[in-house]
This record gives C-alpha cells, structure tokens and sequence, in this order.
C-alpha cells in the first residue's frame, strides 16, 4: 500500500506491469509546482524545536530553528558570501511579540511555515536571488512590526523605503528591510511598523543602496514568478527526474527529503560547487565535493551541473610545475582563499570526472577534460611517488586532516595510508581510459604500469600473520600501523582476495558500525575518544578522527555489505538514517558527525559538527541507487548494470533513474516469484541484469523497450518487450553451482552480524585528564 497519494497516482503509469507484456506502459509524469514538495512537508513540535536551512543557490543561506531565537547562535541567521548578516529578527502584531514557542510549525521544502494565534508566518528564500521573505497572512490584528535580534547589523538612518542594516562583517553593504506590498512605515528604536494589510515584510541585501532599491522592486513585480521558478525546480528533480514509490512510507518521504536538502548544497558561488555543510561550511573542499558528486549530481540526473562543477574547479588547479602542489585542485576554496593541503581530492576529482562521462556519455567533454586530468597525474608522478608506485603525502592531508593550531596532526596518517593509495590506483586507472579515448598510448601505458605496480605491491605491504585486517598506513619509516579505522572499506580495489575482502567487511561492521553510523577509530584503540564535543577533557578535534562517528562512511560500509549479497544488514544502518532524516536533528538532513558512545541516559551517539553535511546526505542517496536498485551506467560504453539487491522489508519499489541523454523507468516487485522491469526512454543500451547466484544477461534494449525479468526459485527468465508490446528477446537462466555456492557462503559467514556494541574501557586515556577549561588548540 503506497501512504503517500500523491506518489501512488503520478507513479500509477510507472509501476510496469509484469504479468502481461502489452500492459507495460509508462505515463507522463505531470505535477502542479507545489503538490509535491506540500507532502513531503514534515511537522515539527517546541519540544523537538528542530533545525532547518535554505540556500539561495548561489551565495547565501538562511539557518535557524524552527521554535526559538537564534540570537546566540554563532552560525544563526542569514549569511551571504561567507559573511554572516543578520541573526535573527522579531514581529510583533500591535506591539506584542508573537511567541514563536507557541506556533504550530511545518517545514516543506521550499517555506517555512509557523502558524500562530493571531497570525501565520512564512519564510522564502528565492534562487539566485539575496533576499529573504517573511510573508504574513490570516493576520488578526492592525500592525505588524519587525525588528532584528542579534549583533550582527547596526542601523542606520531611516528612509522612506524602509529599515537600513549595515552588516558588521560586510560594512560597505547594505540590508533593505522593507513592507511585502508598498505601504506607510515607521522606524522606531530600530524596528520597522507597518499596515498588517501589507502582507509581512522583505529583506534585500545589496552591495550598494541602490542595489538594494532595485532588487526591492524586482521582488514586488517578480516575487509570485520567483517561488514558481523554484517550487517547478524542486518538484522536477524529485518528482521527473528521481520519483521513487514504495511499499514504505518512511522511504518514500526521505529519500526526496535528503534529495533535495543536498541540492540547496549545490551552489553558484565561487563558479559551481558544493558547499561542504552548513551552518560553517558554506564554501567548497575538494574531497568533499568529489565524494558528494555522485549522490548530490550524477545519481539524481543533473549532468550538466556536474560538468559545470568539475570545470569550474579545474579552474583552480595549480598550473605551476616548480610547486609540490603541481597538478592539484584545492583543499578548500572560498572567495577569498584558496589551499591546496590535500592529496585525496586530485584522485576523486578526477575518479569523477570518469563517473560523470559513465553516467552522462558525454565522449566531447573528455578533450576539455584532459589536459586537467594529465596535469594531476604529472605532478603526483613528480613530487609525491615513491619507488614502490605509492603515493606518499604529509600526516594531515588525507580526510582525517585535524591539526593542533594548524601544526601538529591529531590523527596522523602519513606518509602512504590505505585510501589514499587505492584512490591514486584508481585515479590513474581513469586517466589512462581517457589517455585511450585521445590516442595518447605513451600516458596510458605509463599509467597503467604504476597503477599494476601499487596493485602488486599493496597485499604484501599492508597485511601481516598477526592481524585480521589492514594496516591503516604505512610511516615514513616503512612500518605498519594497525590502527583500527574505517579507511580500509576504501581500498578494496586493492585487495584481490574475495574471502578476505568478506573477512574485512564484516570485522569492520561489527568493530566500527554502530547503529548511528560509522566510528572513525576502534572503541579498543587506547586513543579512542568516546565523546566528539567533551571539552572538559578535551578540544573537539582531537576527537574528530579518534573515535567520532562519520556518517559519510555509512555509504561505502553498506556498498561494501550489499557487495556481499547482504541488504537486510545493509538496510538496518540505511533505515536508520532516513529516520534521522525525518525525525531528529535538522529537518531533511544528516549530520556531520555524531558521538561513538552514547551518553549517560541515552542510547544512541548524539549527532554533532555540521546540522547538515553535504558527503552524509550524497553517500546515502548514492549507496540507495546504485547497490539497493543496483543502477550503474556506462554510458561511454552504451552500457548499464542492473543488479537489484533489495531487502526483504521492501516488496515493491517503482523508480526512475536519468542515464544519458534518456531515462531508465523500472518496477521490482520481490517475493516467492520476483518481477524486475526496467524500460528504456531516450536510450537505447545493452543492459546487463543479474541477480545473485546467477550468471549475468546481457541484452540490447532499443529505445522504449522493457526488460522483463522473473525469478522463481532455481530460475530466471529474462525477456525483452518492444514499445508494442512484442516478444522480441526470451532467455532463461539457471542458477550458477557456482555462484550459488558462493551465495551460500556469504550467507552463512554473515548470519547474525551486528553493530558495534558500545563500550567505554576504564582508564581511557581520553578521560583520564580533566581540564577547567577546554583545551586551546
């Protein structure tokens, strides 16, 4: 039974029938702006006073919680450019403030909206516009007042027009507080009164007064244009592009909900990026924008953003040859500062580039690619290779990159760890298949030989008699170190052994998973610290990489299950987070972080660092595409997987998935007899489908035909219908001895599995110091 109505009946057309073939069809989806994003509005009660968040899609967001004032919040209000210019603000109706503890609040994806006694209130941001809505209406009263709360602006001198701001961290602009509809105003004491007839009030920021004019009046002629613009874009990625209808409810209303609070992520700020997170992160880090690429980009079908992105950031690579930084694109980049102190974000800069042209088949965009992608492998060959094909790096420039002031490494990893050296594998693996495309043998064969070198080498290296799993780094000296993190589930491509590759699944889910998401270090390790924020023991990053939780690892650790035939475990981990998503923290969104233990009287990790994370929310909606419906394109090669891997608490799943220039329209139906149907719209593929314990089928799909697979038991027919619903393709398949064998042994090692069981060892060196004051690092 589909809960959501509104999915059910636009997705009546896409549920493909698979019992007749001439009764497959697929309707044209077709919503009014609004009657999406409407149900997956999500309530929030004073009690859980959550937190929420909107971007203008280009400089500036808004972020507050939904029941109080957010006056003391460092990151609270309204901030443009990395310049934070506004905390919060205040209305009164007839000079009483309306009480926002009072107010019965819900948050869609496109308003904000608290409904008081005497009023209602809701709050708009608008795309590519930096101006914040405050529109009241049902108001029963004569005078609206609106005042600003916080320190963050003085005024200055009223005018005719409205209440002047002057923001603190960006003195030479200015703020317009002005009437929704022209109307008499008095400034008063730094407060703004006016008719409650004029419909609330709006806010434009400017980098001149006459800016600022301007763009109040655009807002009165265009404001109604500006809210269907963006409702049209919201509902178009969710409902066009990445609809989704389940036989659970809670599926149904996160994955759009995570959908869509990663696209306001996707900014114009600095050229197009990602930001990293929010409240603090409001601008672009390299890692972080490459591992949220995918999720935020290539699965949700918005290619041409991708493309921009990574073009946009090539712009920054270093181009000097005398620097050891040659051939890298930043750490972080803001407008007003670019670093370069990373060696992981080269590699998933260009692993992406590579992903975009699988899932875009863009073959013209490969020449504009590749002088970037040579110039990285050059200058890594250059600087940072040492004679065994590693690529070597200093102690804090991998992700787990926290440093006391800025000096020393808190989680040292140098100088050759684990990911690293997969992620430099499997960057030359990409350059040397585009070295392919342009005919340059001499690149790709020199690529390759360094790539089959670090493969070679890596087992011998990073594994010992002693120790079931691998060694986190290698030191400048050569030793292992057998620091228990989760990096390892990041180079698999090095590790060929396919029993050992499930022993190490499987230690580091029971050892690092625990039910809120992935610890960055062994709860055994004597360097664990239990707590992210503990500041009478010590500063929060020192905790950052020594024990907190990481959601963005979730993704790779349930890829890693699903790998292993295993999505009820999987799914235990991803439920969990789609909860978080829809019930706690901020409203459609995944933490940065969270606690490893919980604390005293609670019985989860408490979440931390960023309310909202762009790599946390990407990773689950990547994981969710591409392993759980199993949808990996290789456009470049016409080609796409699809190797469904459900868990058995989802029956019924209709979705589509952008590939290409068309669209892939699918129904899985799972059961004593499972049905599959995929349809191909726009795109023509060869398609190869399998199921576990069965050999893969690969079949041509012409435009608007459907492949129809069904899996009773020991068998599996695969037939392929032509948009009249003709036969035209019937194979049928039995299960591999093989495979089956293999199927069953994974079944047999995983069974009964668990998360990580919380425990906090006496005398943790951790806690064993407690300081006054926090630590000044």
């Amino acid at each position: 039974m589909k809960t959501l109505a509104y999915l059910a009946t636009v997705l009546a057309g896409l549920l493909l029938t698979t019992c007749s073939p001439t009764h497959s069809r697929v309707a044209t989806l077709a919503l009014t702006p609004s009657m999406l994003l409407d149900q997956l509005a999500i309530d929030v009660t004073p009690a859980e006073n959550r937190e929420f968040s909107f971007t203008d899609k280009q400089s500036g967001y808004y972020y507050a919680t939904t029941h109080t004032n957010e006056q003391p919040a460092w990151h609270a209000g309204w901030n443009i450019a990395t310049h934070r210019v506004l905390h919060d603000y205040e209305l009164l109706l007839d000079g009483t403030p309306l009480d926002r503890q009072s107010a019965r609040v819900r948050v869609y994806p496109y308003k904000l909206q608290r409904t008081f006694a005497a009023a209602t209130e809701e709050l708009y941001l608008y795309d590519n516009q930096r101006v914040v809505g405050i529109q009241l209406t049902n108001v029963n009263g004569q005078q609206l007042t609106w005042r600003p709360a916080g320190d963050l602006t003085t005024v200055e001198a009223d005018a005719p027009e409205g209440l002047w701001l002057i923001p603190k961290e960006a003195p030479t602009h200015r703020i317009l507080v002005a009437p929704w509809q022209p109307a008499a105003i008095t400034v008063q004491n730094g407060s703004l009164s006016t008719a409650a007839a004029s419909g609330g009030f709006v806010l434009v920021y400017g980098h001149s007064k006459d800016e600022a004019r301007a763009l109040l009046g655009q807002f009165r002629a265009h404001h109604e244009a500006w809210l269907q613009q963006r409702r049209r874009r919201m509902n178009t990625l969710v409902a066009n592009t990445n609809p989704i209808a389940s036989n659970s409810p809670q599926l149904d209303k996160a994955l759009p909900s995570l959908l869509l609070t990663t696209d306001e992520l996707v900014t114009n700020q600095q050229g197009w990026g990602i930001y990293a997170g929010l409240p603090w992160f409001n601008d672009y880090w390299g890692r972080d924008l490459f591992i949220s690429l995918p999720g935020a980009c290539l699965v949700t079908g918005q290619f041409e953003t991708a493309k921009k992105i990574l073009l946009s950031f090539a712009k920054f690579q270093n181009l000097d040859p005398t620097s050891k930084d040659y051939g890298r694109v930043p750490n972080r980049a803001r407008p007003d500062d670019i670093i370069y102190n990373t060696t992981d974000g080269t590699p998933r800069f260009v692993i992406e580039m590579l992903d975009y042209l699988r899932y875009s088949g863009d073959t013209a965009a490969i020449r504009e690619f590749y002088p970037t992608v040579k110039r990285a492998a050059e200058g890594s060959l250059k600087y940072w290779v040492d004679a065994k094909g590693y690529l070597t790096h200093d102690d804090a420039d991998t992700w787990m990159d926290a440093k006391i002031k800025n000096v020393t490494p808190l989680s040292p990893r140098g100088n050759r760890a684990n990911d690293i050296q997969a992620l430099w594998y499997e960057q030359l693996q990409a350059s040397a298949q585009l070295a392919d495309y342009l005919h340059d043998d001499a690149s790709a064969h020199q690529w390759r030989a360094v790539a089959a070198k670090v493969k070679q080498q890596f087992p011998q290296d990073f594994f010992d008699a002693r120790h079931p799993y691998m060694a986190d780094r290698l030191t400048v000296a050569g030793q292992r170190d057998f620091q228990l993190r989760p990096n390892q589930l990041y180079a698999y491509s090095l590790v060929p052994d396919p029993v050992r590759r499930m022993q190490l699944t499987k230690l580091v889910w029971q050892e690092l998973v625990y039910p809120w998401g992935v610890a960055s270090l062994s709860q055994h390790d004597p360097d664990f610290h239990p707590y992210h924020e503990n500041w009478h023991y010590y500063h929060k990053d020192a905790a950052y990489h020594n024990g907190t939780v990481w959601l963005w690892n979730n993704g790779m650790a349930m890829q890693r299950m699903l790998e292993e035939n295993q999505p009820d475990i999987a799914y235990q981990l991803f439920e969990r987070m789609n909860h978080q998503a829809l019930a706690e923290g901020a409203v459609g969104s995944l933490s940065e972080n969270a606690d490893a233990l919980p604390r005293s009287g609670q019985t989860r990790g408490k979440p931390s660092g960023t309310f909202l994370q762009a790599w946390s929310n990407a990773e689950q909606l990547r994981v969710w595409y591409q392993y759980f419906l199993g949808i990996r394109p290789d456009m470049l090669r016409n080609k796409v997987v699809v190797r469904p891997c459900l868990p058995s608490a989802l029956t019924d799943v209709a979705f589509a998935v952008a590939v290409g220039a068309g669209q892939l329209r699918a129904h899985y139906q799972t059961g004593a007899t499972s049905t599959y149907s995929v349809q191909a719209v726009g795109v023509a593929p060869t398609m190869r489908f399998s199921l576990p314990g069965f050999e893969e089928v690969a079949v041509s799909l012409p435009a608007g035909a459907t492949l129809q697979a069904r899996h009773t038991g020991a068998t599996l027919e695969v037939t392929v219908v032509d948009q009249r619903g003709k036969t035209t393709q019937q194979l049928t398949r039995t299960a591999s001895p093989t495979l089956r064998a293999q199927l069953q042994k994974q079944n047999a090692f995983f069974e009964g599995t668990h998360f990580a069981v919380p425990y906090l060892q006496p005398n943790l060196k951790s806690l064993s110091t407690y300081h006054e004051q926090a630590i000044s690092y």
